[in-house]
């Protein structure tokens, strides 16, 4: 069932896990936006003031993330299920699918799950691969920093990580609010997931996979790894000084390229 939420919308699945997402409407072909870690559907208004004269964008809050609730362990097979019942209640056959980061891993996963409806990939920032150990055992040891002594003791490492050398102001206060709870719930998603690498050459759909140069959580060969996996993705596009999330750091770079890619896949 969908219920409209403070101008949100929210899905209940049939597992009973509660959605929420932001169909911004249009006639166009339909574009799934899927955020980064600790971000919500909010991240990806750079590209609803571009695009969204052009495309149905259908910005969707990951389980754990904005209006989307976690009420216990998941991972990013769950949260791929959760946007494709979104599409469901929209009654959308299928849909092009871009994901940042966190939000590439689960657009990955959905090709995989559904690939019949899953028409085009835009990744940003991401990987097909799961979490270096020691990177991941440094990212767990943070969360259990920011819980014992608070949120500011860390923000700022996390939006260098993050953001690089953007403003990080309008998200560190939803970053603070985070509860303890939920901090573990999305940090175990983010760091347990399995890599997908090997299963790739299964999705047989257009990607476009961009990275930025300045990305402090993956390098750049991770971004190679995708394109070198997926059959049908074009030439890997290198964002200049581009930060981990570079949808939003360096949207004015980023636009042009999804504008052309979904124009001519879509």
């Amino acid at each position: 069932m969908r219920d409209g939420v403070c101008g949100m919308t929210t899905v209940t699945t049939a597992e009973g896990q509660l959605v929420s997402y932001v169909d911004h409407g249009g006639d166009g072909p339909a574009v799934v936006l899927l955020h980064s870690f600790l971000m919500d559907a909010t991240m990806w208004a750079p590209q609803v003031a571009a695009l969204g004269d052009r495309f149905r964008l259908i910005a969707i809050d990951e389980r754990g993330h904005g209006g989307t609730p976690a009420t216990g362990p998941f991972d990013h097979w769950d949260v791929a299920r959760d946007a494709l019942a979104v599409l469901d209640s929209l009654e959308v056959g299928g849909a092009a699918v871009a994901g940042t980061s966190q939000g590439g891993f689960v657009a990955l996963r959905m090709a995989l799950l559904a690939p019949g409806r899953v028409t085009a990939l835009a990744l940003l920032g991401t990987s097909g691969e799961t979490e270096d150990e020691q990177i991941s055992a440094a990212y767990q040891q943070l969360a259990e920093v920011w819980i014992a002594q608070g949120p500011e003791t860390v923000i700022e490492a996390v939006a260098k990580i993050c953001l690089g050398e953007y403003d990080p102001s309008a998200w560190t206060p939803k970053w603070s609010a985070v509860e303890p709870e939920r901090l573990r719930l999305i940090m175990n998603a983010l760091v347990g997931r399995e890599s997908v690498l090997d299963r790739l050459p299964e999705i047989g759909v257009p990607a476009l996979v961009l990275h930025g140069t300045a990305d402090l959580a993956y390098p750049v060969a991770k971004a190679e790894a995708l394109v070198a996996a997926l059959p049908e993705a074009e030439p890997l596009v290198l964002v200049e000084s581009g930060a981990h999330f570079l949808s939003l750091t360096h949207a004015a770079d980023v636009n042009p390229h999804l504008e052309r890619f979904l124009s001519a896949t879509l």
